[in-house]
């Protein structure tokens, strides 16, 4: 991360005036301030060699499969930053985007082209160096329209990349490279790409290795430790590689990442010191905070993430914006939060989150109003309600618990639930594929409001992000308008717009925003506090100490 300093006046250019700078940035770094104290890992320790580190995904009973690519789950990007690594990382402490796999960037004056100079010294786990050809190699692959793969959703600020997307270009026009560590790319907008190349869908893929059928069970990565074996719903094992470009790391041998859908399982495992680390939900959280020594290793972030009800458009009472505005007077959020998320969360106004720059302190959330609900359903034409059915995973904090909290309150108004359960790998299948009336989710928000909008962009289809198919000709003008300026308070004012419209068009139930909490074990250090995901960790700046039962 430190290469990243290197870049000088570009990058400092770019700060003053992209969106991704640090004005734009203090309440995420006020926030993780905050987290740095609650949660103790700030303490500075000489880093000891050797062990294993012994980590958990929580959030499903498997992985999506070993490509990362084809995966916009933090499920999957939990081992995935263990193995692989994208062109920017974020900065957890700075809640910032930095430099990974180049050494400096420089930014023309307009604010659209970005010419970076790659690192020299990484090296893929096949012991080949990392290219220019293996970057454009990537970037092409995901807007293979064809394949529909998340991260296109990123590589869109690319100039010439939706022509990729639609078969009429096999090369990106705004990506090129001058030599083999150098490369230029040219946007169609004045954002900060850093927003958009850190995520692990982004990551950069040794180009003719990548190809081969093996690489989907055998994967070769940047990271800091190399694949070793998977055990389908059981773990993922990776061991150190030796040539990774940050000197002296990683520190532990090994990582294990134990798949660990369960609270109670993961909860027993952690109080047997089976493991190093747990995300708790609710229950625990409470539970960990009364008890004398677990409360001393408890870290807690409030993440970019927004816990929603997405409405299918398609479904013919979700056409009607009065429905979908009934559906959020009718559920009484604050009671829910209170009593079945145990206040382990905050209030949701509309899509962006409290951390956001561009959230609207003074914009309030739909209150509890089950006869204006009734109104808006007979305006709507819908005076005896109607019956929906609602695609939800077993997740205590936005899952089925959820959902049959809310199934009475919405039968107050006349609305019936029926509960369709899916596994958590299959939920982001549903939502980007449109096969459901409605689901529950939590989905990231953060840390940038403009790339964070784009996922209602008219222009964003529905596998990139955009799940509601939503529509409307004066966001898009906001978000474009946004996109385009150099006025660093206009693209703000024109965010909080966009994101008020979002409230009144209510596309989805606005539930709440995430408050992540993980508890960590004595032995285990150099944890993060990372408000983009709190279980997504820098394993190269984690380690254990000897009294670790894993420390040899």
């Amino acid at each position: 991360m430190l290469e990243a300093e290197r870049s000088g006046g570009s990058r400092r250019r770019c700060e003053a005036r992209c969106h991704g700078g640090s004005t734009v940035l203090k309440k995420l770094i006020a926030t993780t301030a905050l987290a740095l104290v609650i949660g103790g890992v700030a303490e500075a320790q000489t880093p000891r060699t050797g062990g294993t580190i012994r980590f958990t995904a929580p959030y499903g009973s498997s992985f999506a499969n070993l490509d990362i690519h084809t995966s916009n789950r933090a499920q999957d990007e939990i081992w995935a930053k263990a193995i692989h690594r994208a062109l920017y990382n974020w900065d957890a402490n700075a809640n910032k985007p930095v430099l990974e796999l180049a050494k400096e960037v420089k930014v023309s004056g307009d604010g659209l082209v970005y010419t970076y100079k790659l690192r020299d010294d990484a090296y893929f786990h096949n012991g080949r160096k990392m290219t220019a050809d293996d970057i454009v190699w990537t970037f092409t692959r995901l807007m293979d329209g064809a394949k529909a793969y998340p991260g296109a959703r990123y590589v869109r600020i690319i100039k010439g990349a939706i022509d990729v997307e639609k078969g009429q270009a096999k090369e990106i026009s705004g990506l090129r490279k001058i030599d083999d560590q150098t490369i230029e790319m040219t946007l169609t907008e004045k954002v900060d790409p850093g927003f958009n190349f850190y995520q692990a869908m982004t990551s950069i893929y040794p180009a003719d290795e990548a190809a081969k059928e093996s690489f989907a069970t055998k994967p070769i990565g940047l990271g800091p430790y190399k694949f070793v074996e998977y055990v389908p719903g059981s773990r993922l094992v990776a061991e150190r590689w030796e040539k990774f470009y940050k000197p002296g790391q990683p520190y532990a041998d090994r990582v294990t990442v134990s798949i660990m859908g369960e609270a109670s399982a993961r909860d027993v495992a952690f109080r047997n010191k089976e493991i190093d680390a747990s995300i708790l939900g609710p229950t625990q959280y409470v539970a960990y905070k009364a008890d004398p020594e677990l409360s001393k290793g408890l870290l807690e972030v409030p993440e970019v993430y927004t816990r929603v009800m997405g409405m299918n458009p398609s479904f013919k009472p979700f056409s009607d914006k009065r429905v979908r505005q009934a559906i959020n007077y009718a559920i009484d959020a604050d009671l829910i939060i209170k009593k079945l998320v145990k206040d382990k969360a905050y209030r949701a106004t509309s899509w962006l989150p409290i951390s956001s720059p561009a959230y609207d302190k003074d914009m309030k959330p739909y209150p509890y109003d089950p006869e204006k609900a009734k109104k808006l359903l007979a305006e709507a034409g819908y005076p005896q309600g109607f019956e929906f059915e609602w695609t939800a995973t077993s997740n205590e904090s936005w899952g089925i618990p959820i959902v049959e909290a809310v199934i009475p309150m919405l039968e107050k108004v006349g609305i019936k639930v029926k509960i369709k359960p899916v596994e958590g790998t299959v939920l982001s299948e549903v939502a980007r594929s449109g096969n459901y009336q409605a689901f529950i989710w939590s989905n990231t928000s953060g840390p940038d409001p403009l790339t964070s909008l784009k996922c209602f962009h008219s222009a964003t289809p529905q596998t990139a992000c955009n799940y509601t198919q939503f529509k409307n000709a004066e966001f898009d003008k906001l978000l474009d308008e946004a996109a385009a300026t150099d006025d660093q308070a206009k693209r703000i004012e024109n965010l909080k717009k966009a994101n008020g419209i979002l409230r009144e068009e209510a596309p989805m139930w606005w539930f709440n925003y995430n408050k992540a909490v993980m508890a960590y074990q004595p032995w285990l250090k150099g944890l993060q506090p990372n408000a983009t995901e709190l279980a997504i960790q820098n394993y190269e700046d984690m380690w254990v100490d000897a009294s670790s039962p894993a420390a040899k």
